[in-house]
């Protein structure tokens, strides 16, 4: 799934008057770029969410070939947030609903081996790619790397299931917006009666203690996101790298 319903307002003017999917990098559209390196993963079905611009989306995918059938969740009367466009999304991935499904934000570029963080941890609930890019934000793990809680280092805020985290004992990584998630977890989304909007990552932590989700780690691992006007030059010179 790309999720690229997001109003992209770090990124306006452009987004003014387009979605951020569109908005050219390199002479193609955001998507293009991601689209591209899901289908050399092997993807050969992609759903993506649409709201803002929707109908300038909806026809570019329409009239593109992106090297995949091409789904669209349509989330144009409220965006639904990570978790809640995840699930509205459901019912698109047909028989594909019972297997592993990889989710990228479209805003990010790197040269992530999706296919080995496809395959880690095959038993695991998700698998979420991180690094220790600085940020604000971050995902705790514990010495297995398994998601235990999450924290934002300015204002001190923690969010865990755990009442006695150690967060300093923690290893503190930052989430890159590439995740894989079992199917079945939708199951478990319905019956902790999750609806609406709501954000994926709030849902990991909620049943993380329960829910076995690890992070996996690249030492290799070049990302950008492809999210403020004055990333966009850079995000040209990143792609000549790739």
């Amino acid at each position: 799934m790309l999720f690229a319903a997001g109003l992209g307002t770090r990124l306006r003017p452009l987004t003014d008057t387009m979605p951020k999917a569109l908005v050219s990098v390199g002479g193609r559209p955001l998507i293009s770029h991601v689209a591209e390196r899901l289908t050399q993963a092997g993807c050969d079905h992609i759903v993506v969410n649409v709201h803002h611009h929707a109908a300038m989306l909806t026809t570019y995918l329409q009239t593109h070939d992106l090297g995949a059938r091409i789904s669209i969740s349509d989330e144009q009367d409220a965006l639904l947030d990570t978790g809640g466009g995840l699930l509205k999304a459901a019912p698109l991935f047909g028989a594909k609903a019972s297997e592993r499904l990889l989710i990228h934000n479209v805003d990010i570029l790197s040269n992530a081996d999706l296919q080995a963080l496809y395959r880690h941890q095959p038993t695991a609930a998700a698998v979420l790619l991180v690094s220790q890019r600085e940020t604000s934000r971050y995902l705790l793990f514990d010495a297995a790397m398994r998601l235990v809680g999450w924290t934002n280092i300015k204002t001190g805020e923690v969010k865990s299931p755990y009442p006695n985290l150690d967060v300093a004992g923690c290893r503190r990584l930052a989430f890159s917006g590439i995740h894989c998630f079992d199917a079945r977890l939708f199951t478990l989304m319905r019956d902790r009666g999750y609806t609406g909007k709501f954000s994926i990552i709030d849902f990991y932590l909620s049943v993380c203690a329960d829910t076995p989700i690890y992070g996996y780690s690249d030492a290799h691992l070049r990302l950008l996101d492809v999210g403020k006007i004055d990333s966009l030059a850079a995000a040209e010179d990143f792609l000549l790298t790739l």
